[in-house]
């Protein structure tokens, strides 16, 4: 497989990484077992390796590294590793994935980072997945050059709570195939309109819509 070799990943056994990148609708078609039990071991080693990487990097309280770990191992993070790794490009998908570009959909790319994790971790062992991470995961994140990093909603919500505000999310447009939709989004504080955002997905669609009330110094508005 190309991408461990470019990955320098010293594996042992090919087999198990061609079952982390087989998604349920390909192993349902074909009588293989999928990526799910991979990804759900993959999970509990990205919480493990990001919680001790906070530990040891910074003088934060629980809660803060708390949600700090949640952002660096959340979907739009796990999506945003695995296509700059290029993992999406080695799904195995059924047609129906195919037909619906599954390489892109962001739940199956995040879940591959998962599995992918997983697999690595029972071939080689952990010493080898974190230094996977800290050469190439843990360098995105120190960057800072991620804007999925910021939980707009949540920081919008503490400003508005704050002032005592009415806060809510209306969805204004939906387009698109099924397979590609867009959508949306207007942010509403005490029934002004303060914001709005379009995407992919509605949870990104909202995040865009507080975005861009913060960036219109929502803090200063009484």
């Amino acid at each position: 497989m190309e991408i461990l070799t470019y990955l320098k990943i010293p594996y042992k056994n090919i087999g198990i990484y061609e079952v982390a990148f087989t998604h349920t609708s390909y192993a349902n078609e074909n009588g293989v077992e999928s990526y799910e039990r991979l990804e759900y071991l993959g999970d509990a080693i990205l919480e493990l390796i990001m919680s001790e990487y906070l530990y040891k990097n910074t003088n934060y309280e629980e809660g803060k590294m708390t949600k700090l770990r949640s952002r660096y191992v959340c979907e739009s993070a796990l999506y945003e590793y695995s296509i700059r790794l290029g993992l999406n490009n080695y799904i195995k998908l059924g047609k129906g994935q195919l037909e619906q570009d599954g390489k892109h959909n962001k739940a199956i790319v995040a879940d591959i980072f998962e599995s992918f994790i997983g697999a690595m971790y029972l071939d080689i062992g952990l010493d080898i997945v974190k230094k996977f991470m800290y050469d190439y995961v843990i360098p995105i994140i120190e960057s800072n050059e991620l804007d999925l990093f910021n939980d707009y909603k949540s920081k919008l919500q503490e400003v508005v709570q704050t002032n005592k505000k009415s806060l809510e999310y209306v969805l204004t447009k939906e387009e698109g195939p099924a397979h590609n939709k867009t959508f949306s989004f207007d942010v509403i504080i005490d029934n002004i309109v303060y914001g709005s955002g379009t995407a992919h997905s509605k949870k990104e669609a909202e995040q865009l819509a507080a975005k861009d009330a913060l960036e219109k110094c929502v803090e200063g508005d009484n």
